[in-house]
């Protein structure tokens, strides 16, 4: 089948997709041609994840602990 669009796949997808062509290029069992694109699309799928993962680093950058060690600037857990 076509492969999603690696912009636009969550952390999840791209890092369970990312272990699957490091399997198969670990096992060998992958034609040349094939196998360098499959190195090309691991090497996307590593950047989305790297992306996706400074996003996280980010967002958690942006709650801020109050003196009492509460989360401030976030709406509140228990909605």
């Amino acid at each position: 089948g076509a492969m999603s669009d690696v912009d636009e796949m969550s952390f999840e997808d791209a890092i369970k997709e990312l272990e699957q062509v490091v399997g198969q290029l670990e096992r060998g069992d992958v034609a040349l041609d094939a196998s360098i694109a499959l190195y090309e699309r691991g090497a996307a799928l590593k950047a989305r994840c790297e992306a996706k993962l400074k996003e996280a680093e980010e967002k958690v950058a942006k709650i801020t602990l109050s003196p009492d060690g509460q989360p401030s600037g976030t709406a509140p857990l228990d909605g």
